[in-house]
């Protein structure tokens, strides 16, 4: 059978990765990649494919395995960043934008930092409140500070 690719600009499959990871939240023992494809399939129909005839894309698998596997580590950066806040406090979706565009931050050599935090703020505007969107932008850019400081 032919193989079908997912073609997705890098912001919707940062979103198919937030949903992906939203639902895993709840549904801990799924696979990775079923889940992956599942998201896809509510995205479009053409994506309703079993799951050996649809090519995901690196980025979107590495994106979702890495946050899955380096999460203990993720946490721990939110948490030294956060004021006045403790890490099970957060809202589940602005906790996955955190994660997110701290992953690529530290993982993702391609993805320049600014559009990291950036693509966190356009999920942001998505997903959570105005309020949340602040929140989020003053907690990465506290952890890209740290960043740009290690680096220099």
């Amino acid at each position: 059978m032919r193989k079908i690719r997912v073609g997705l600009t890098r912001h919707q499959l940062r979103e198919v990765a937030f949903q992906t990871i939203f639902s895993m939240m709840y549904q801990e023992d799924a696979a990775i990649i079923d889940s992956i494809s599942y998201t896809l399939s509510l995205m479009d129909e053409k994506f309703e494919l079993e799951e050996e005839d649809l090519v995901i894309p690196t980025y979107l698998e590495v994106v979702v395995t890495g946050i899955m596997e380096k999460q203990t580590i993720l946490d721990s950066i939110i948490e030294k960043h956060l004021k006045g806040w403790k890490i099970n406090r957060l809202a589940k979706a602005d906790l996955i934008i955190l994660r997110l565009a701290i992953f690529e931050m530290l993982y993702l050599k391609d993805v320049p930092n600014k559009v990291s935090l950036n693509e966190a703020l356009e999920l942001a505007k998505t997903y959570s409140d105005e309020e949340s969107k602040r929140f989020i932008n003053g907690v990465l850019s506290s952890v890209l500070n740290d960043i740009e400081n290690q680096n220099n």
